[in-house]
């Protein structure tokens, strides 16, 4: 009976291992690591610029539990993720299932796909705050000149209108992001599968459900993680397009604690930030074992 593969590792293969990992492991340390402790610990001062810094323990967090814009923002927050990243997922594959079609000028159509995405989120943001403009906007324009309406509509003038006002502004900048992970997923998926499939004669929507679902899903997971990590910290689209408003219906986390920062109070401010980015890392977490990750390194 044959023997086991065995490999052995000496000191030398060791340490020409952690030369190559060092400077990936000096800029996590760096760049997320300390920052990350260190806005944990700057959580635990009253850190204000008007008063004396003093060590507080656990006030600034505890006093997030009886915040109640705090959980205001929350919510708001939880619910922009819950509603804006499943339109992302679905509109994005579908994007990504036509692009991968056999189609002329493809490489054309890919390319202005990633158009909104390659726009700065400001000056994305600042377009749709025109677009929503009660008086000059090209909403208000486009109802009026199609007879929908004889008087102009505020569209960020209430809390349902402002949410999917923002919804339809991220959903149309960062779609594309989406698109072109998933179209890259799809590539490596070998078309003999597909041909297999066809003869054994299946459907379209078997062959999705069947292959492209189940071998998608790690990268399915990868364009999660990145978008509910910059869902849960969106900051720049909601400043530009309502600033939080009406009546702080729709400030997001990042941008309640961004307010606190901007006040001088820097360590409640940080127990925000600190709450930010434990959700964005629980997320990724479940993300990752959904996504099967965890069993591809054991």
């Amino acid at each position: 009976m044959r023997k086991p593969v065995t490999f052995t590792r000496n000191r030398k293969e060791g340490r020409t291992a952690f030369l190559f990992v060092l400077p990936l492991v000096t800029v996590i340390v760096l760049f997320i690591v300390i920052p990350v402790l260190g806005t944990f610990w700057t959580g635990l001062f009253r850190d204000v610029t008007y008063l004396p810094t003093k060590f507080a323990y656990f006030s600034n967090y505890r006093r997030l539990l009886t915040d109640s814009d705090f959980w205001r923002s929350f919510r708001f927050t939880m619910l922009f993720v819950a509603t804006a990243i499943p339109l992302e997922m679905a509109l994005g594959m579908v994007f990504a299932l036509i692009l991968n079609e056999r189609l002329r000028m493809r490489n054309a159509l890919r390319a202005t796909v990633l158009i909104p995405w390659a726009v700065p989120t400001i000056v994305a943001a600042r377009t749709w705050e025109l677009i929503y403009n009660y008086g000059y906007g090209l909403a208000n324009y486009l109802i009026a000149l199609l007879g929908l309406s004889d008087a102009p509509v505020n569209w960020l003038g209430s809390p349902v209108g402002a949410f999917f006002a923002l919804i339809l502004a991220d959903v149309w900048k960062t779609t594309p992001f989406v698109a072109i992970i998933l179209l890259a997923g799809l590539q490596t998926i070998p078309e003999e599968i597909y041909e297999q499939a066809r003869v054994d004669g299946t459907n379209f929507l078997q062959r999705f459900f069947k292959i492209t679902l189940p071998m998608l899903k790690p990268v399915i997971a990868v364009a999660l993680i990145f978008r509910s990590i910059d869902t849960i910290r969106i900051l720049d689209l909601i400043y530009v397009v309502t600033d939080g408003g009406p009546g702080g219906s729709t400030t997001s986390l990042s941008l309640y604690g961004y307010k606190y920062f901007n006040e001088g109070d820097f360590g409640y401010g940080s127990a925000i930030a600190v709450v930010v980015f434990v959700i964005a890392f629980l997320l990724s977490v479940s993300y990752l074992k959904v996504g099967g990750f965890g069993r591809a390194m054991e």
